[in-house]
């Protein structure tokens, strides 16, 4: 996911892989392929500079797992709170 801003400010997730078209018309407008249209703060060159950095961090997460050398966050994280003692069962309570 890519994060762009509505003209409001308000920032949200766009999935890159809908992305049909990116225009800048004096705003810029995502087309994504089911029609949908976002006018969005970011310049064109800017949209594409991200949709291309996810792209390129999707092969190097790959190519990570495929050296077994890839940690992902939420495993880093459950390292961080080890010490964090679960929540009981229900037999236990």
């Amino acid at each position: 996911m890519i994060r762009v801003t509505r003209l409001n400010g308000e920032r949200f997730a766009l999935n890159p892989d809908l992305v049909e078209r990116v225009e800048g018309h004096p705003d810029t407008v995502v087309f994504l392929v089911d029609g949908t249209r976002y006018v969005v703060t970011e310049s064109v060159d800017e949209v594409l500079v991200e949709i291309r950095e996810y792209r390129a961090s999707i092969l190097a997460t790959a190519y990570e797992m495929d050296r077994g050398t890839y940690r992902s966050p939420s495993r880093q994280e459950a390292e961080a709170h080890a010490a964090v003692v679960p929540f009981p069962a229900r037999e236990e309570r």
